[in-house]
């Protein structure tokens, strides 16, 4: 096992897409599963304060930083068949691998930054497609029982943008295997932006290498795939989840949507369990925070490509962040009575 304690590695700063986060106290890095394993019970026994951090693409560090040991996942690599993939590997580069290989499953998921062990915990998704809908089993070490166990999906409890596992360090995902068909298809085509892209009706499936191509110029368009030159990729990602009313309230928010923006807009709305799902960036947008919005000094601002993505101009802290958060966080609430809820995760730091 390897342990880290210089300055530059302790800044979490230097560990996340947002380029923002003050000092740990200890950083480790865990190379193979059994070093993660390791580590994490050692450090428990100890009763020492652990963060475990992979890609750092959805995550939110206070400027004060964590007082305890950050554990980074570095473990890396895939099975021969593709379909079991380390929590630490690079996910589009395992996404990449399978397309490759003519596998379908992952590729509406291209570009998204981050590691695959964080992908069943937040249920990601994009472009019609979830994580849970291609997940077979994780491998897992509770930290509990102190056992490492295979978890079936079945039994991780996915919601929209959650699972059992968010919000709970009681858990660490060590791999995590994905159901993939073999034909070179895509899965059927299910979100509109993407069929237009594609030229395709919805529901068909299309060569998995096009549907890659296709998902990552539509990203790149949006500020959404990662470039260190590119201060719009200087975020989290999407900031916000797209709020999911309950049905019994939904003519009460739309009725106070068209009085503001009128009864004749066209407001976007999708199935939800528990409700429908409204489109967060489109109720930003409408509440006056238009591309490109600045925060406090202008350190920080919405995405100039995309509502929906907080970012880091340089120089910022995360209470700049935080503060331009509540801003639109308040005035999607005060215009619209929808609360709009933070998807990264927030360390040391709160809304």
């Amino acid at each position: 096992m390897s342990t880290v304690e210089t300055v530059g590695r302790n800044s979490l700063r230097e560990h996340t897409t947002l380029r923002l986060g003050g000092p740990a106290r200890r950083f480790v890095v865990a190379e193979t599963t059994d070093d993660l394993v390791a580590h994490v019970r050692k450090l428990d026994e100890e009763g020492e304060p652990v963060l475990l951090v992979g890609g750092g693409s959805n995550l939110v560090v206070g400027d004060a930083g964590f007082d305890g040991t950050v554990v980074s996942i570095a473990t890396t690599g895939w099975s021969d068949d593709f379909r079991t993939v380390a929590a630490g590997q690079d996910w589009d580069t395992y996404v990449a691998a399978t397309v490759a290989a003519g596998l379908g499953g992952l590729e509406c998921l291209s570009g998204i930054p981050g590691r695959a062990g964080a992908t069943p915990i937040q249920n990601v998704g994009a472009y019609g497609c979830e994580i849970s809908q291609v997940l077979e089993s994780i491998e897992l070490y509770d930290r509990r029982d102190r056992e490492v166990r295979t978890v079936p999906a079945d039994e991780l409890g996915f919601a929209y943008r959650t699972s059992v596992l968010k919000g709970t360090d009681s858990g660490v995902v060590l791999s995590v295997r994905f159901r993939l068909a073999d034909d070179g298809l895509s899965v059927p085509v299910r979100y509109a932006e993407l069929a237009r892209r594609l030229g395709v009706d919805i529901g068909e499936r299309v060569p998995v290498a096009r549907v890659r191509e296709a998902v990552l110029a539509l990203r790149r368009g949006k500020g959404m795939v990662l470039d260190p030159d590119d201060h719009d990729t200087w975020s989290a990602g999407s900031f916000f989840t797209n709020p999911v009313v309950p049905e019994a309230e939904l003519p009460r928010v739309l009725e106070r949507i068209a009085d503001v923006v009128g009864a004749e807009a066209a407001v976007p709305k999708y199935p939800a369990d528990g409700g429908v799902k409204l489109s967060a960036a489109w109720l930003i947008e409408r509440a006056g925070f238009g591309k490109g919005h600045p925060g406090p000094g202008g350190r920080v601002s919405l995405s100039t490509k995309h509502t929906l993505a907080l970012t880091n101009r340089g120089g910022a802290t995360t209470a700049d962040l935080l503060a331009l958060a509540r801003q639109v966080r308040d005035g999607v609430l005060e215009r619209f009575g929808v609360e709009l809820r933070p998807e990264p995760l927030l360390v040391n730091c709160e809304l």
